[in-house]
């Protein structure tokens, strides 16, 4: 079976109205496309001038501009959407949990994943500690849909393989993300690809990339990855929407000549 996947990568801004104009528009675009799952960026509704400013557009858990957003445009251009991230009340005022949210193409919400892992990197020009605030989440999650078994995780997450293994098969990972620039150029194709071969599935990977109006950068180059590691599309810099065709015959077909999930010993 295939379907046609979108990732969405955006230039956030520090005000939420005009990021989610940003957003439906781009969907829209996608759906137009022929998508059926689309995946948009981490932190799509905001990229604030100071970390607190997304703790000041938290939302209660089920509520909220944000939330409703998700599931209306789901519902609209009926497609199943991979929500970025959204900012959801912790018990910490001074935290929030950032929620990786998927919604069918009714505007259910069908899952919730927490990111897990918190960035911290400091180098000679930025600085960043997410722990500051985000609360960390507590179990991976991964949901059986209509196109495979989705697994979701955000950004940092990708460099942490034993939390996709713990999920056992699944079919298409999904990294919502806003690295840095000195860690981007590094690492994120490398990481990306890596996964992807390691649990031999497809790798979707919505990014924010470019220059922020708050003058913050960040990498970019969303793409979509399949589980042979072969890169299918990929966006550089700047607004753009990313499109390849997940198929789930193609997953088979890899585990099938090369088994190396069946050939692993933990002992």
């Amino acid at each position: 079976m295939k379907t046609r996947v979108a990732a969405i990568q955006m230039v956030s801004g520090p005000e939420v109205p005009g990021n989610l104009q940003a957003a439906e528009r781009l969907i829209r675009a996608a759906a137009a496309a022929g998508a059926r799952l689309v995946a948009l960026p981490e932190n799509f509704y905001i990229i604030g001038r100071h970390e607190t400013d997304k703790v000041k557009a938290r939302e209660a858990d089920g509520a909220g501009p944000i939330q409703e957003f998700l599931a209306g445009a789901a519902r609209r251009e009926r497609v199943w959407i991979v929500g970025g991230t959204a900012p959801i009340s912790s018990q910490d005022p001074a935290r929030i949990r950032s929620a990786c949210l998927l919604y069918d193409d009714t505007g259910k919400r069908v899952a919730r994943y927490d990111k897990m892992h918190l960035f911290r990197f400091d180098g000679r020009d930025e600085r960043h500690d997410e722990a500051r605030t985000l609360e960390p989440g507590d179990a991976p999650v991964a949901v059986t849909t209509p196109f495979g078994r989705l697994a979701l995780s955000v950004c940092y997450d990708v460099r942490f393989p034993e939390l996709y293994r713990g999920l056992g098969q699944f079919d298409a990972m999904f990294v919502p993300s806003a690295f840095t620039v000195p860690t981007g150029a590094a690492h994120w194709e490398t990481l990306l690809r890596a996964r992807a071969i390691e649990n031999q599935a497809y790798v979707v990977a919505p990014a924010q990339g470019g220059r922020h109006p708050t003058g913050r950068r960040t990498y970019g180059h969303s793409m979509i990855i399949d589980p042979w590691g072969e890169v299918l599309g990929l966006h550089a810099e700047g607004e753009g929407i990313v499109l390849a065709e997940m198929d789930l015959d193609r997953v088979s077909e890899v585990r099938a000549a090369l088994p190396a999930n069946l050939n692993r010993r933990l002992k």
